[in-house]
């Protein structure tokens, strides 16, 4: 039975629906919990797959977080291995730095339902292609990867054009949130920190039409959401194919 590693860093940022998705297909699922054990080590070797999910930190946050180090590492030896890897939103951005590639701010934050597009590349891509050509999906982030001059450029929108990529055959980095349901987001809109960062955002919409838009959005994005991580899953248990990073030093 293969067994997947999960890195989650705070407990408003589970899984979400790829939980019992991941459950489903028989995988067995090891939490790291960093927001309960910052100093962490684990050992991903035995693992056939990585999910790091997301988190209020940032990258740039590695020298008072030193559990980001440890993400980093691991993602780096997990790419090594040849094994598949997803990054959500700040996941992605850490999978992208071990790329090479800088994480940046965005002018304005998305938050809430945006319109993604996928590039060619993206509309053909194994994992990403039942997005289809344009999807409503389901954002939250104030800084955005550049995607990694080794990786291939799967979705943009109009407010931020890095939105997904691929490295090798089965690393992706996703920007938005294909894993949530509508209970997870109420959970964010009542989290005090999450509302703050709404309230400061300068978006022209609010709460109350963020849940607007989910009574539309929400159904739709889940049956993609399944698709897309059913073809990340296929990847899982796959012969090992190693890549060879050049040595890095995150400091």
């Amino acid at each position: 039975m293969p067994r997947i590693l999960v890195f989650q860093h705070v407990a408003a940022e589970p899984l979400g629906t790829l939980d019992p998705l991941i459950r489903r297909r028989g995988h067995r699922i090891r939490f790291v919990n960093f927001e309960r054990e910052p100093d962490a080590q684990p050992g991903v070797d035995r693992y056939r797959g990585l999910v790091v999910l997301g988190g209020p930190m940032n990258v740039e946050e590695r020298a008072k977080r030193p559990h980001l180090m440890t993400e980093l590492r691991a993602i780096e030896r997990m790419l090594e291995l040849g094994r598949p890897v997803l990054g959500i939103c700040l996941g992605a951005q850490l999978l992208a730095h071990v790329l090479g590639a800088p994480v940046r701010r965005i002018d304005r934050p998305e938050i809430g339902w945006y319109p993604l597009t996928t590039t060619d590349s993206g509309r053909l891509d194994p994992v990403l292609a039942p997005l289809g050509a344009t999807a409503p999906v389901f954002q939250w982030h104030g800084r955005h990867f550049e995607v990694p001059a080794t990786a291939v450029h799967l979705a943009r929108t109009d407010s931020c054009e890095q939105q997904a990529f691929r490295y090798g055959d089965n690393a992706y980095g996703f920007q938005f949130h294909l894993e949530m349901d509508q209970p997870l987001i109420e959970r964010w809109l009542a989290t005090p920190a999450y509302r703050a960062e709404l309230a400061a955002s300068g978006l022209p919409h609010d709460d109350a039409a963020i849940r607007a838009l989910t009574q539309t959005h929400i159904a739709p994005m889940q049956a993609q959401a399944e698709a897309v991580f059913n073809n990340f899953l296929d990847l899982v248990g796959r012969p090992d194919r190693r890549f060879v990073l050049p040595s890095r030093e995150f400091g």
